[in-house]
């Protein structure tokens, strides 16, 4: 977490989980915030369900709330993020960077980071399965302006973070699904010209 290797961190938590004993590293509530946290930003969708969404260690925690009910937040914003609930997941991204991620010692100085991150992830978890979306309906599930979404879309794609347009006009969000195999296609050909490039010059060496 500290170098903000979220997928490293991540395995390693939930490899913890079962088997966690070194109470005097963390408490355990702890080790179930840590990991749902960065699982919920490192994972994708189907293996979020198999280790964190289904996992008994987990979800006991989760549902128990933990001391003084800290836990609670942490369950809402899995659920409200793996249900498609963006409005509520914003809320409680928000919440849980004031209250805990603010004041981590561990994720304080990347709090701004992984909130970017987590909005990102909802944003293409939201776009990818559309080819068209409306922005005041996209503005409408996540519970902010037409305004807030417009900035933060026109952000990511300047970035190249997103793969869509925003057509002004028609008040649309055009996405711009990459065809992977096509993508694959080109970077073959083009490690190839390297390749025979590299070929090339060693047989006019060998040769002289």
């Amino acid at each position: 977490m500290s170098i903000r290797d979220m997928k490293g961190a991540a395995h390693l938590f939930l490899e913890a989980v079962p088997t966690f004993g070194s109470y005097e590293l963390m408490s355990y509530e702890d080790l179930i915030f840590y990991t749902v946290v960065t699982s919920v930003l490192a994972l994708e969708r189907p293996d979020l369900r198999t280790k964190a969404i289904r996992c008994n260690e987990i979800q006991e925690q989760l549902t128990g709330g933990g001391e003084n009910g800290q836990l609670i937040p942490v369950k809402q914003y899995l659920e409200a993020f793996y249900n498609c609930q963006y409005d509520q997941f914003f809320v409680q991204l928000a919440q849980l960077e004031k209250d805990r991620l603010k004041f981590d010692r561990y994720l304080a100085p990347h709090y701004n980071y992984y909130s970017r991150a987590m909005r990102l992830k909802a944003y293409q978890q939201f776009l990818t399965p559309y080819k068209t979306v409306r922005l005041d309906m996209m503005a409408k599930d996540f519970g902010v302006t037409q305004e807030y979404i417009d900035r933060e879309l026109h952000g990511l794609i300047a970035a190249g973070s997103l793969h869509c347009r925003i057509d002004a006009v028609r008040g649309v969000i055009e996405m711009n699904h990459r065809d992977s195999k096509n993508q694959l296609y080109k970077t073959v050909i083009k490690d190839g010209d390297i390749l025979l490039n590299r070929i090339q010059k060693l047989a006019r060496v060998i040769n002289a």
